[in-house]
C-alpha cells in the first residue's frame, strides 16, 4: 500500500510540475502579441497554475511521508509528522526535500502573483524558470545522482526532465486552444490564428524530441552500462520497453498532427478546417492520456532498481547475443554487415514512402518487411548458447580468501584432469570424448560468462568427463573455484608484467585482501584506493634481509611518492624472526592474512622468460608488486628470474613517479569476477 501511495505522490507532483513548466514555455513561445494573453483559453489555462503548484506541494508531502515509512520500516511513521522531521533534519534525502519544498512554495507564490497583474510575456518566462527549479532539484534524488552526485551525472537527467516538460506540458495548452470556441470575431481564437500558434510550437517540438531522445539514451546508458541483457529480462527493462512503445505511438500521433491535420486547420474551406480541428481534438486528447501514462511509467522506472544492479537469477532464453564471442567465426561479419545494409535500406524506404506519397499500407508494410529481414540476417550469427545461470552474478567477492580456498578445491577435484596449473594435462583415451579444457592459456571470457561457468561446474559438460558438482560442493565453494580460475587466467596474463610499467595501461586488477600487521595496523587493500600506490613485498627470511635494509633506507623517499609498503611473508614467522625483521623495517609486516595473500599472488609469478613456472623449485622466494592507487597491478619484479631489477631504487621510484602523473584511466575494479 505504501508503494502505491508513494507512486501516486511522485506521479502527481511530477505531472503537475511538468504541465506548469511546459504551459508557461508554450505561452512564452506563442505570446509575441499581447492579445494572446487576453484570449479566453489563456485565462482558463492560467487559472489552473496555482492549483498545479498546490498539487506539487501536496505531492511532496506525500513523498516525505512514504519515504519516512520506507526508510524506518514502520508503516505507522507514514502518518507521524515527528518521524518526518527526523528524516528532514538527519538525512541527505531530507535536505533535498527541504530544497524542493521551498522551491515549490516559491513557485506557488509566483503563480499567485502573475494571476493578479497585467499579463506580460516575461511573467510566464519567470513562472517557467520557477517551475524548472523543483524539477531540477528532484533529479538530485534520481538513480543517476545516487551513483555519483556530480554535474556530469545529474545534468543529462535534469535536461531530459526539462525537455519532457516542454513537450508534455504544452499538450494541455493545445487542448485548451482546440476546445475553445473558434469564433472568427475573436482574432486569437479563429482557426487561422490557432493554426499559427500550434504550428509555431510544433516547429520547435521536433528538435525538443530529438534532444529528449538523446538525453534519454545518455541516462539509460548510465543506468544500464554494459548489462544490455537486462533490458529483456528484468522489471527495469520491461518498464523501459513499455515506455518506449507508448512514446512510439505518441510520435506517430505527433507526426500526423504536424504534417496532416495542422496544415488543414488553416485552410479557408470551413469543412476541412472543422474536420482537422475534430481530428486534432481527438488525437491530441489521446496523446495527452498516453503522455500521462508515460509519465507514470517514467515515475515507476525512476524508482526501480537500475538494470546494471539487477541480478538475473534465471535467464529465460536458450541463447544470448555476443559480438565478442562470434565476430571471428566464419561468415559472421558478412552476414552482420549484410543485415545492417538492409536495415539502412529499410530506413531509406521510409523516406521514399513519404516523398512519393505511398498509401499508409505500403508505407508501413515495405519498411517493416525489410527491417524484419535485416534482423533475420544479422542476429542469428551473433547468437550463442545460454543457460538459466548465464547472467548470474557471483555472490562471493573476488578476494584472496576466496582464491585461496578455490585453489585447494581445484587441487582436490579438478587437478587430476586439468593438471596442477589448469592446462588440461589429463589423458582421455576415448576418441569420442573431448580432452580436458586448457583453463590457463586459452581465452574463455568472451564465450563464457561467470554464470556459464557456474552452470558447467554445477551440472557438468555433456560429451566430456566433466562432472557436475552441485551435489558435492556448496554454492559458495563453486564461486570460490570460479574466482580461482579467474585468478589463474589473470596470472597467466601477468607474465606480460615487468619491472617497468606500461604507461596508461591498467589491465590486471589486484586481488583484494584484509590484513593485520605486527605494528597493530590493519585494513584492506581497498583502503589505499584513490589515495596511495602500494608496494607489496612477498619475501623469504632471512634470504630477503639485504633487500629489507635497502627498502628501509629508501622508505621516506618511497612514502614521499605517495606509496605504502606492505611486507608479506611466504611462510609463518616465529616471534624471534618477526622481532629481527621489525628492527630493520619501518613499514608493516603482515602477520594475519599472509597465507591467503601468498597463495593468490603466487599465481601472478610468471615472467616472459619463464612463462610456465611449475614444480616446487620454481616458486620465487622474493617478489614485489606495484599496485596503483586505482587498484591495478602495474609492475612486478621477480628477483629469481628478472635480475637486478628494483635493487636499483631509482628505477623503482621512477615507476612510482610515472604512476603519480597518471589520472584515472579506468574505474577501480569491481568486487566480483565478471
Amino acid at each position: 500500500m505504501i508503494e502505491i501511495i508513494a507512486t501516486f505522490a511522485r506521479w502527481s507532483q511530477l505531472t503537475a510540475n511538468l504541465i506548469l513548466f511546459g504551459s508557461c514555455v508554450f505561452l512564452v513561445i506563442v505570446g509575441q502579441q499581447k492579445a494572446v494573453f487576453e484570449a479566453s483559453w489563456t485565462i482558463r489555462l492560467e487559472k489552473g497554475f496555482p492549483w498545479l503548484a498546490s498539487v506539487i506541494l501536496l505531492g511532496l508531502v506525500g513523498i516525505l511521508a512514504t519515504t519516512t515509512g520506507e526508510a524506518t520500516g514502520e508503516v505507522s511513521n507514514v502518518w507521524n509528522p515527528h518521524a518526518w522531521f527526523e528524516i528532514v533534519q538527519q538525512t541527505q534525502i531530507g535536505y533535498i526535500w527541504i530544497a524542493r519544498a521551498l522551491l515549490a512554495v516559491l513557485l506557488l507564490s509566483v503563480t499567485l502573483v502573475i494571476g493578479r497583474v497585467d499579463r506580460q510575456r516575461w511573467h510566464y518566462g519567470l513562472c517557467a524558470s520557477a517551475a524548472a527549479l523543483p524539477l531540477i532539484a528532484g533529479t538530485l534524488m534520481s538513480h543517476s545522482s545516487a551513483d555519483e552526485m556530480s554535474f556530469g551525472a545529474v545534468a543529462p537527467y535534469a535536461l531530459h526532465i526539462l525537455l519532457a516538460g516542454i513537450w508534455f506540458g504544452a499538450l494541455p495548452a493545445f487542448l485548451f486552444i482546440l476546445l475553445n470556441d473558434h469564433s472568427k470575431s475573436d482574432k486569437t481564437s479563429n482557426p487561422t490564428t490557432v493554426a499559427v500558434y500550434l504550428t509555431k510550437f510544433s516547429a520547435i517540438a521536433l528538435p525538443v524530441m530529438v534532444l529528449l531522445a538523446a538525453t534519454g539514451l545518455m541516462v539509460t546508458d548510465r543506468l544500464v552500462e554494459t548489462y544490455y541483457h537486462t533490458l529483456v529480462a528484468s522489471p527495469y527493462g520491461w518498464l523501459l520497453s513499455a515506455k518506449l512503445s507508448i512514446l512510439a505511438i505518441i510520435l506517430v500521433i505527433a507526426y500526423q498532427a504536424r504534417y496532416q491535420w495542422l496544415p488543414m486547420l488553416s485552410k479557408e474551406d470551413p469543412q476541412q478546417s472543422n474536420v482537422s480541428a475534430a481530428h486534432l481534438r481527438k488525437w491530441v486528447g489521446i496523446e495527452f492520456i498516453l503522455a500521462l501514462l508515460l509519465v507514470l511509467l517514467a515515475t515507476i522506472l525512476a524508482n526501480t532498481l537500475p538494470a546494471k544492479h539487477t541480478m538475473i537469477d534465471n535467464w529465460p532464453y536458450p541463447f544470448r547475443f555476443s559480438l565478442n564471442a562470434t565476430w571471428d567465426e566464419p561468415n559472421v561479419q558478412e552476414m552482420v554487415w549484410s543485415g545492417v545494409a538492409l536495415f539502412f535500406i529499410a530506413l531509406g524506404t521510409v523516406w521514399l514512402g513519404i516523398r512519393s506519397n505511398w498509401n499508409s499500407t505500403k508505407k508501413t508494410l515495405i519498411p517493416s518487411l525489410l527491417g524484419i529481414s535485416a534482423m533475420a540476417i544479422a542476429l542469428p550469427p551473433l547468437a550463442i548458447e545460454a543457460y538459466p545461470e548465464t547472467y548470474l552474478k557471483p555472490t562471493v567477492p573476488f578476494d584472496v580468501i576466496s582464491i585461496s580456498n578455490g585453489s585447494q578445491l581445484f587441487a582436490a577435484h579438478c587437478a587430476s584432469c586439468h593438471g596442477p596449473q589448469g592446462k588440461g594435462a589429463g589423458v582421455i583415451t576415448d576418441p569420442e570424448i573431448k580432452d580436458p579444457t586448457d583453463l590457463l592459456t586459452e581465452p574463455h571470457t568472451t564465450k563464457y560468462t561467470v554464470g556459464n561457468i557456474f552452470h558447467q561446474l554445477s551440472h557438468g559438460i555433456p560429451g566430456t568427463t566433466m562432472p557436475g558438482f552441485s551435489a558435492t560442493l556448496s554454492e559458495e565453494n563453486r564461486w570460490d573455484l570460479i574466482n580461482y580460475l579467474h585468478a589463474l587466467s589473470r596470472g597467466f596474463d601477468a607474465r606480460l608484467l615487468g619491472s617497468m610499467i606500461v604507461p596508461e595501461n591498467p589491465a590486471i586488477a589486484s586481488p583484494v585482501f584484509n590484513y593485520s600487521a605486527h605494528n597493530g595496523s590493519s585494513g584492506n587493500l581497498k583502503d589505499f584506493r584513490l589515495q596511495k600506490n602500494v608496494l607489496m613485498v612477498l619475501f623469504s627470511w632471512p634470504q630477503s634481509k639485504e633487500r629489507f635494509f635497502q627498502l628501509a633506507a629508501a622508505y621516506d623517499r618511497i612514502q614521499a611518492l605517495n606509496t605504502e609498503i606492505l611486507a608479506i611473508p611466504i611462510r609463518a614467522l616465529n616471534e624471534q624472526e618477526l622481532e629481527q625483521i621489525a628492527e630493520i623495517v619501518p613499514f608493516p609486516i603482515i602477520t594475519e592474512g599472509w597465507s591467503e595473500i601468498k597463495d593468490s599472488y603466487w599465481l601472478y609469478r610468471r615472467v616472459r622468460t619463464v612463462p610456465d613456472l611449475s614444480g616446487k623449485g620454481m616458486f620465487p622466494g622474493h617478489m614485489e608488486f606495484i599496485t596503483d592507487r586505482f587498484g591495478y597491478l602495474r609492475a612486478r619484479w621477480v628477483a629469481q628470474f628478472e635480475g637486478y631489477g628494483w635493487q636499483n631504487v631509482s628505477a623503482m621510484t621512477l615507476q612510482l613517479t610515472q604512476l603519480n602523473q597518471e589520472n584515472e584511466i579506468m574505474p577501480p575494479p569491481g568486487e566480483h569476477a565478471h
